[in-house]
């Protein structure tokens, strides 16, 4: 693996938390998680505008963006439910117990996708050393919500 993306993970993963309080804190001020994340989608889609332009990407593959499965376009709602319920639960459960079930929830799944190749991924079988390792995830998410 290169070593660039595994830092780029480790960082994007550790923007998420401060994402959360910072998207939460906007719910207070709005009074609504709903808006507070549609705020954020608004600006991220600003940030990538601004980006795209500054880069002088070519747009013109964006039309293709027509042909895919419908399904293809629930990706943005999942997004959006993803943001909004992280909006709501961080302040209620607490940004470590937010995040350690979001990540349980994610690699439960993730071994689920990958078993099975769901999605056109590449397929890696399911074994006792991935499913230990989700143990170990709730085990540490049961320890943050007692402790």
């Amino acid at each position: 693996m290169k070593i660039i993306f595994i830092l780029l993970a480790i960082v994007s993963g550790a923007a998420l938390p401060i994402q959360a309080a910072l998207n939460g804190k906007m719910g207070k001020v709005v009074g609504d998680p709903v808006y507070a994340a549609l705020i954020s989608f608004v600006v991220g889609s600003l940030a990538l505008l601004i980006y795209v332009l500054a880069m002088k990407t070519d747009l013109s593959t964006i039309a293709q963006a027509g042909k895919a499965h419908w399904s293809v376009w629930t990706a943005g709602i999942l997004g959006a439910f993803y943001v909004t319920c992280v909006i709501i639960l961080a302040p209620k459960l607490g940004v470590a117990l937010t995040f350690g079930l979001v990540v349980a929830g994610q690699l439960s799944i993730s071994i689920i996708m990958d078993h099975y190749g769901f999605l056109d991924i590449p397929v890696h079988a399911m074994n006792w050393q991935r499913i230990a390792g989700i143990v170990l995830i709730i085990a540490g998410v049961m320890l943050i919500r007692k402790f």
